[in-house]
């Protein structure tokens, strides 16, 4: 579909796709609650910017990343990038070619993390690929969405660069998930959300039932998500429905936050979905025998079941 910002196509959606996921045997698909170490085809729905999924895409995936202008997938420890080249950020350099564990897509750059460092290219507007010493060894995680970025270290501290350097000091240690939004950030210590940067829509504004008990975090454009005991909690910003959660929605092992709309995956390989349609984001095409999600911009990739035809047959 489209990928203009006509705002009059702007509409709400929610789902969540209940019927039996298909398995193929004898290689059966593990549960996404188990599915750390399988590899799978991208598939992928939305902006129409990004282009078709790269060959190199349709086996062999570990990892996924949607950003705003690009997807990134990881497979075999080498990234593969497409979409927007405005700013080289589709040009993978050398350094990212292999043993790669991390993938990260924000506004027009991107992250890899190779033996405890970080690689950055694209775009360099707020100083997103200049890397601060702190981030060349022990990084543990990675995350981006706008046009600032955020690292995870040994010892648990976060590392902030590009239009967003602060870290409050709750932050500073002890911290396990990292997720960066718009304009703002998540971390997730002992369970507990903290939060910082703009709040304009409150999504800074931790609610109580995340001060404990949270397992994962996920940062919008201006919205927050955490996983909490298989439910989801949002809050935030809600203009085109990005905290309307879908009523009953339960097993969610992992969320993903895009900037206007987000994916859930539950425990058995199916998927929910709900907020922005604006370019065909939640007109959902693959939701089940799945292995991993992400929400970019308007764009959404998931990690499908490398047997299933339907999808993962590269074309001729």
């Amino acid at each position: 579909m489209s990928g203009d910002f006509d705002n009059r196509r702007v509409t709400r959606r929610s789902g969540a796709y209940l019927a039996a996921a298909v398995l193929v045997a004898p290689l059966l698909w593990p549960t996404a609650a188990t599915a750390a170490a399988v590899t799978g085809c991208v598939v992928g729905w939305g902006d129409g910017s990004y282009g078709p999924v790269p060959p190199a895409a349709f086996s062999g995936v570990s990892a996924i990343s949607a950003g705003t202008l690009d997807g990134l997938a990881l497979n075999g420890g080498s990234v593969l990038a497409w979409g927007d080249n405005n700013f080289r950020e589709t040009e993978v350099p050398a350094a990212a070619t292999s043993g790669v564990s991390a993938i990260a897509s924000g506004w027009g750059h991107e992250l890899a993390l190779k033996n405890g460092k970080v690689i950055a290219w694209g775009n360099d507007w707020n100083g997103q690929i200049d890397l601060p010493a702190t981030v060349a060894s022990g990084v543990t995680a990675i995350s981006t969405s706008g046009q600032h970025s955020l690292a995870l270290k040994q010892n648990g501290q976060v590392i902030s660069w590009g239009s967003r350097t602060d870290v409050p000091a709750s932050a500073t240690s002890g911290v396990s998930a990292i997720s960066a939004g718009g304009d703002h950030n998540l971390v997730l210590k002992a369970g507990k959300v903290i939060a910082w940067g703009d709040n304009t829509y409150g999504q800074t504004t931790v609610p109580t039932a995340a001060t404990s008990g949270v397992s994962a975090i996920s940062a919008g454009f201006n919205h927050s998500l955490a996983l909490k005991n298989g439910q989801v909690i949002a809050w935030g910003q809600d203009n085109v429905g990005q905290t309307n959660v879908p009523p009953g929605l339960t097993g969610v092992v992992a969320v993903d936050a895009g900037w206007n709309h987000n994916l859930a995956l539950l425990a058995d390989g199916k998927l929910a979905w709900w907020g922005s349609d604006l370019a065909g984001e939640t007109d959902v095409v693959a939701t089940s025998s799945l292995a991993a999600v992400s929400a970019g911009g308007s764009k959404s990739l998931v990690l499908q079941n490398p047997g299933d035809p339907t999808f993962c047959t590269p074309p001729a």
